[in-house]
């Protein structure tokens, strides 16, 4: 049976479809538990959450759902933490930036201060929690942490963009990894090299990584509907994690433009940029990432530039200024058809059982 796999039966879920987990507050309680009551594995990224509101998440998403779902953090949160930005960097960021705001008549931000990683405690929380998943991307979790995830009986599944990062991933002692293809929507979770040199798409990054590792491997990037599912597992994955096409269904929290954006023309149009976080991620098309293409020397780095933009952003959606609004993507969008997540999960489900039913001589 196509269902039946690794990752299903450590899991104990029914299908190996898993819900991509957002940050930045785009997930949410009600759709992680629609994927895992229909049979998948919901999840929740934690990464912008303080330890007592991801402790509040995870008792919401108790609450509505009995089955397993995974929570999701950052290693890496800051590029450079604790670190002031300087003078210098500060100036070449605000030439590249203040017309944007002079349009939308905002003064340019001061200069951002710096930032102090939250991860350690937020890993507490997970760690008090004993999720039946904990996830995680931008690095690998020590040896210490990992033994407290197998004593509190955690199963653990980190991301790679590379051969090499799913090998580190592997020593390192996870029970699952995440091939990331650069097709995916988000942000670039590398850790090894530079995200701008791990741009390796989601079959190829596949298949390389499962002659490198014994860990089940689950595919992510490009993949929204039934046949992108069958695909990946003919190619060995154990199972698929689907993200774009879960953050434009109504359970999400995307605001209604971003969804409205997802299944519009502009889906058509996808670039990988840092200008609106300082970590490269992929996203619609908008006039500053546009601009702003070969001059990343102006980016401050993560999550500083996050920081800069934040007033930005919310002067251009408060003014329905779409255009200077950066809304996350995967390439797959424009294949896009269910806005329920429960509509969504049962075609996923129907969709590649049926390829695999078909007699031998029709798959071709």
């Amino acid at each position: 049976m196509w269902n039946n796999t690794r990752v299903t039966q450590l899991l104990q879920i029914d299908y190996p479809i898993f819900q991509g987990p957002f940050g930045g507050r785009f997930s949410s309680p009600e759709l992680v538990a629609t994927v895992s009551n229909a049979g998948g594995l919901g999840g929740y990224g934690a990464y912008t959450l303080s330890p007592q509101e991801i402790r509040e998440t995870d008792q919401q998403i108790r609450a509505l759902t009995p089955r397993p779902y995974n929570l999701n953090l950052w290693v890496s949160d800051a590029d450079a933490p604790g670190s002031p930005v300087s003078d210098a960097d500060y100036a070449v960021a605000q030439a590249a930036f203040k017309p944007y705001f002079e349009a939308l008549g905002l003064p340019f931000p001061e200069k951002p201060a710096p930032f102090e990683s939250r991860f350690q405690n937020q890993l507490q929380a997970v760690l008090d929690i004993r999720p039946k998943v904990f996830s995680f991307v931008f690095g690998v979790l020590s040896a210490d942490v990992m033994e407290q995830c197998r004593r509190a009986g955690i199963i653990t599944i980190g991301a790679a963009t590379t051969p090499d990062e799913a090998v580190a991933l592997e020593d390192s002692g996870v029970d699952m990894i995440i091939a990331s293809g650069f097709e995916a929507g988000g942000h670039r979770p590398s850790f090894l090299a530079p995200a701008e040199r791990s741009l390796m798409g989601t079959s190829v990054l596949l298949q390389l990584v499962r002659e490198k590792v014994k860990v089940p491997v689950i595919a992510a990037g490009g993949i929204a509907d039934g046949r992108g599912a069958a695909a990946a597992l003919l190619l060995g994955a154990e199972a698929v994690q689907i993200g774009t096409a879960f953050l434009a269904c109504d359970e999400s929290n995307a605001m209604p433009m971003h969804k409205q954006q997802l299944f519009s023309p502009a889906a058509k149009q996808t670039t990988l940029t840092r200008a609106f976080t300082g970590r490269l991620g992929r996203g619609l098309v908008n006039s500053i990432s546009e601009d702003l293409t070969g001059k990343e020397n102006a980016v401050l780095p993560f999550p500083l530039q996050s920081t800069l933009m934040s007033s930005l952003r919310k002067a251009a959606i408060d003014q329905q200024q779409w255009d200077k609004v950066f809304f996350w993507s995967g390439q797959i969008a424009p294949l896009l058809r269910h806005r329920k997540a429960k509509a969504l999960m049962q075609s996923l489900i129907s969709d590649t059982a049926a390829f695999f039913e078909r007699p031998a001589t029709t798959l071709a």
